[in-house]
């Protein structure tokens, strides 16, 4: 009876590793955005290993009536990046590949997604 028990433990074992949700997976990389500086000088952020599948508003850029649109993102990380204009990953998107995705100055966000 031992080994059977032994079995049944090891497969109960097994099946809960499958089932205990992983630890928040983050996109490996680097996101890379351009902000204007309180100097009016344009400053390059970068987010790094950034949470997938949580949506970030960008702390630099986060109040409209207060900061221009960040500009010019590049996805350096293994997932898509999802851009928007708005805080909270609100209104049109554009979607940057993993690895070598680029925006142009004309590409304005506030907040990011990846996944």
């Amino acid at each position: 009876m031992r080994p059977r028990h032994a079995a049944v433990a090891a497969f109960g074992a097994f099946t809960l590793l499958l089932t205990v949700p992983a630890s928040a997976s983050a996109a490996t990389g680097e996101f890379q955005y351009t902000v204007t500086g309180l100097d009016g000088r344009p400053l390059r952020v970068v987010l790094e290993d950034p949470e997938s599948e949580q949506r970030i508003t960008l702390p630099e850029v986060a109040d409209p009536g207060a900061s221009s649109p960040a500009h010019s993102p590049r996805n350096r990380t293994t997932s898509t990046a999802t851009v928007f204009p708005e805080p909270g990953c609100e209104g049109d998107f554009f979607t940057l590949r993993p690895i070598t995705g680029y925006g142009s100055a004309r590409l304005q966000l506030r907040s990011v997604v990846f996944g």
